[in-house]
This record gives C-alpha cells, structure tokens and sequence, in this order.
C-alpha cells in the first residue's frame, strides 16, 4: 500500500514502524519509557511519544569543580596520536647470494 504525503512517496508495512518510528503528529496512547535522572536514578513514564530511554541532562555548574573540569574535558575533541615508524633494516641481501641454484 502506497501513502502520499506532500512531496513524499513512501512504502508502508508492518516493518516500517520496527525500523523506524511512526510519523504521526498526535499518538494515540502512552508509552512506557525509562528516565534517567542526572544522578543515575531512573523512573519509569509514561511518554506521548515511543521512546525507548530519555537521559535528562547534568548542570554542570551544581557540580565540584574538579567534576565540572573532568566533564568539560571529556567534551573536547581528543587529539590523535601519530605514530613514527623507525624501522632500522639490517638485512643484506648479499649474504644469502651463495644459497641461490644458478
């Protein structure tokens, strides 16, 4: 079955809502979701939308500071570490030239 929405072809079936989440604007019920508070605790709720897990956000400034330093620093990008290869040959070819059938 084919539903057309504005601008928009797509393919509805009984998979579509197991990839991805329905579009509708208004669900019809509530669904049972998990909420994790800041401190770790977590609570279940009833959600208007299908939600698997929602992880509220820490406020840093309520923090120590050495944890607000220690978050702020997980939050930069990491700098990647290159790696030089100092490979020293030591292998003569020449060594190994009386082992060779003629």
């Amino acid at each position: 079955m084919l539903a057309r929405s504005v601008g928009q072809l797509r393919f509805i079936s009984a998979n579509s809502a197991s990839i991805t989440r329905p579009h509708r604007k208004v669900y019809a019920r509530m669904y049972p979701t998990v909420l994790v508070q800041p401190d770790g605790a977590s609570v279940t709720i009833r959600y208007h939308q299908p939600r698997q897990i929602i992880q509220l956000p820490v406020n840093i400034w309520t923090l120590s500071e050495t944890e607000r330093k220690q978050r702020l620093e997980q939050r930069k990008p990491k700098q990647k570490v290159k790696y030089v290869e100092d490979i020293e040959d030591g292998f003569d070819s020449n060594k190994y030239l009386s082992y060779l059938k003629k």
